[in-house]
């Protein structure tokens, strides 16, 4: 299974719809980065990903985006061999 890695708050519906997500597909560990928690992480993760908004969503080393990128992509059929690497 994928490495995932996801930048997030706990309060943000969109985090959370991605975490529903993954999990369906069948995803176990979620790395979560708390920018809400660790503000200093929210600046790491717009350099990072150049995007302000959570979630920032990693599978292995690729950079997903936020939860509409993840849904579209699961919907074009690219999630599930991305999780199954």
């Amino acid at each position: 299974m994928a490495n995932i890695l996801m930048y997030a708050t706990s309060v943000c519906p969109y985090c959370i719809n991605a975490e529903r997500l993954l999990t369906a597909k069948g995803v176990k560990e979620i790395n979560k980065i708390r920018v809400d928690l660790h503000p200093e992480l929210r600046l790491e993760m717009m350099q990072k990903t150049g995007r302000r908004t959570v979630p920032q969503i990693y599978i292995d080393e690729q950079h997903i985006g936020g939860f509409d990128d993840l849904r579209a992509l699961d919907l074009a059929g690219g999630l599930d061999p991305l999780l199954a690497q």
